[in-house]
């Protein structure tokens, strides 16, 4: 009986010693901690002869990027963009050559705890470069029919990179493409004359953009130019007169003389270029050897590469005017030598005239003016703009 009982309080004393209740002071097991958040450079710190585009690129794994800064000389900051899920960031332009950017990485884990890390680089040298020249100046106001023509000292092969490298945004929206003719001229225009009022930033970012293999560009800037009012002139070769549409309205008719029959006016749509008051016309330069040269052509206004002008002509008589076509391929106005009187046709629509102009011309006995004889783009179709390109 004594046997019996003590294995019976052994029992109950093991049980007591296995219960559920932990004993006094006892605590759970720690949670496992978030990892740190894993941020990644490339290209790695040192690294030189970086690709000027497709090199630089930050990530993050076990967190979010919250915060990059790329930096070049003087402390000029590279923009790019971060994912929407923060896990990368990449520049959206091009790098320049020959350059030490620092990057500087900020990212946080799940728990908010932080991470910084830092990279330096080179990017790679330019064998050579190419330069870039266009036609509007920073704060111009011009006319609807103006077209942003760029050229380049060199061809072009990359001619997609180089296209996209030129950003142009307007207020309103409008939709503004690039066409290559050749490859050393690129302009840009909308699908229809610019909306009046148009304001328009062009910028300009072929720095570090490989043209042409080991050749880079140099140019990182902003032009911002106006469209002003809209005035587009129809000169009709056949009535010999010219009508003058402002902003939708009529507000003048002139008689014109055009091209003679043995050398007719284009026909199409053309864009005043230049102005000048007085200018010498020489016909050895445009294919017209010793048939003219008037040393001072009055209130005369480019309309193509190839020679054509609207001008004044004080030389030919005034019955001549909406009578008879006897120019050399220009549309004449009457007018009086020394353009000093602001009376005549012709001094009126140089007053009345600004650059991006355009001055259509119908019935001619001759072809349709190229696209690329001055700024004469809007004789191409739309959907031939920038095709391939």
């Amino acid at each position: 009986m004594a046997l019996l009982l003590g294995m019976l309080l052994l029992v109950v004393t093991a049980c007591s010693d296995g219960g559920d209740k932990p004993e006094s002071g006892g605590s759970s097991p720690p949670a496992p901690e978030a990892p740190g958040v894993a941020i990644a450079i490339a290209p790695g710190d040192g690294a030189t002869g970086v690709a000027t585009s497709g090199a630089l690129r930050v990530t993050a794994e076990d967190g979010t990027l919250t915060d990059v800064t790329v930096t070049g000389p003087g402390g000029a900051e590279v923009p790019g963009e971060l994912a929407a899920d923060g896990a990368s960031w990449e520049p959206d332009e091009h790098l320049a050559n020959a350059t030490e950017y620092t990057v500087t990485a900020v990212g946080e884990n799940a728990d908010g705890v932080g991470a910084t890390e830092t990279s330096a680089f080179t990017t790679v040298a330019a064998d050579a470069t190419f330069a870039t020249e266009w036609n509007i100046r920073d704060g111009d106001t011009v006319g609807v029919g103006m077209i942003l023509s760029l050229t380049f000292d060199t061809p072009i092969e990359e001619t997609s990179a180089v296209r996209d490298a030129v950003r142009v945004t307007t207020e309103p929206e409008v939709d503004v493409r690039g066409h290559w003719f050749g490859d050393q001229r690129l302009d840009f225009r909308p699908e229809e004359y610019w909306p009046a009022g148009t304001e328009v930033t062009v910028r300009f970012r072929t720095r570090g953009v490989e043209g042409a293999p080991g050749v880079y560009g140099t140019l990182y800037e902003e032009v911002r130019f106006t469209v002003g009012r809209s005035q587009v002139s129809t000169v009709d070769a056949e009535d010999k007169t010219m009508r003058v549409v402002r902003d939708g309205e009529t507000v003048k008719t002139f008689p014109v003389t055009t091209g003679a029959e043995a050398t007719p006016t284009w026909n199409g749509r053309m864009v005043i270029s230049e102005k000048h008051l007085e200018t010498r016309m020489d016909g050895a330069t445009v294919g017209f050897d010793g048939e003219y040269d008037i040393p001072d052509v009055p209130h005369a206004m480019r309309l193509s590469t190839s020679g054509t002008f609207i001008h004044g002509n004080y030389w030919a008589g005034a019955s001549v005017f909406g009578e008879r076509n006897v120019s050399h391929g220009c549309v004449g106005l009457r007018d009086t030598r020394g353009a000093g009187d602001s009376s005549t046709p012709a001094a009126w629509f140089y007053e009345n005239s600004m650059i991006g102009d355009v001055v259509e011309v119908v019935h001619s006995d001759d072809d349709v003016i190229a696209p690329d004889n001055g700024l004469s783009g809007w004789n191409m179709a739309w959907d031939e703009w920038g095709a391939g390109q």
